[in-house]
């Protein structure tokens, strides 16, 4: 599917989603009825398994039960990355050292962005590495979890200035593991909408 084409039925599905309850957040994504059931069943991220910054695998067990915030970038970005990890840093600070609150950025660089370089840029970010993972995989798991998973749309293009074109949404993941908001990360008012969102996330499940 064309970025652009993929842009648009993602707005789509994203105008589609479930009504909002009072205090609580929408579910987002496709949904369908369990068979013999009437539960409705929502989409979730899928199991996965990717490199972190220490070249150590990471999968979907680490943010099993936590609030995640996910997006996809490339360190060598020079257009809407450092924007969303500067304005993703608030979201860090404002949540540091809260262990049901993670972040999870994924590098569409897979020539470039080995797991040292990734390393290197957490620590000139700052951040606690732990609670703000970095990884890294092969291209076509890396898109593919963008794509069909989060909603991200991401691809090379060697006629844009650093190689790439990608969606610079920061994707709010609940403790199921389904999509609960998505934010442009270049915006501080979008940021700081999903802090808030990130508090209310962290009530409903308290209840």
């Amino acid at each position: 599917m064309r970025f652009s084409n993929l842009f648009f039925a993602m707005m789509v599905l994203f105008a589609c989603a479930a009504c909002r309850q009072p205090g609580k957040l929408p579910i987002y994504g496709p949904r369908d009825v369990a068979p013999g059931q009437t539960d409705t069943v929502y989409k979730t991220i899928p199991p996965f398994s990717f490199l972190n910054q220490d070249s150590v695998p990471l999968t979907q067990d680490a943010f099993k039960g936590k609030v995640y915030v996910a997006d996809f970038f490339f360190t060598s970005c020079s257009s809407i990355c450092p924007v969303m990890h500067r304005n993703m840093k608030t979201l860090y600070d404002a949540y540091k050292g809260n262990p049901d609150v993670l972040f999870l950025s994924h590098t569409i660089d897979e020539k470039y962005d080995k797991p040292s370089r990734l390393k290197k840029y957490a620590q000139k970010l700052g951040v606690d590495e732990k609670q703000w993972q970095f990884v890294w995989g092969p291209k076509k798991d890396v898109y593919s979890i963008a794509e069909k998973d989060y909603l991200v749309a991401v691809q090379e293009d060697s006629t844009a200035r650093d190689g790439f074109v990608h969606q610079g949404w920061l994707v709010l993941i609940d403790p199921d593991k389904r999509i609960r908001g998505a934010y442009d990360g270049t915006l501080p008012e979008q940021t700081g909408k999903l802090k808030k969102d990130i508090a209310t996330l962290l009530a409903e499940y308290k209840k």
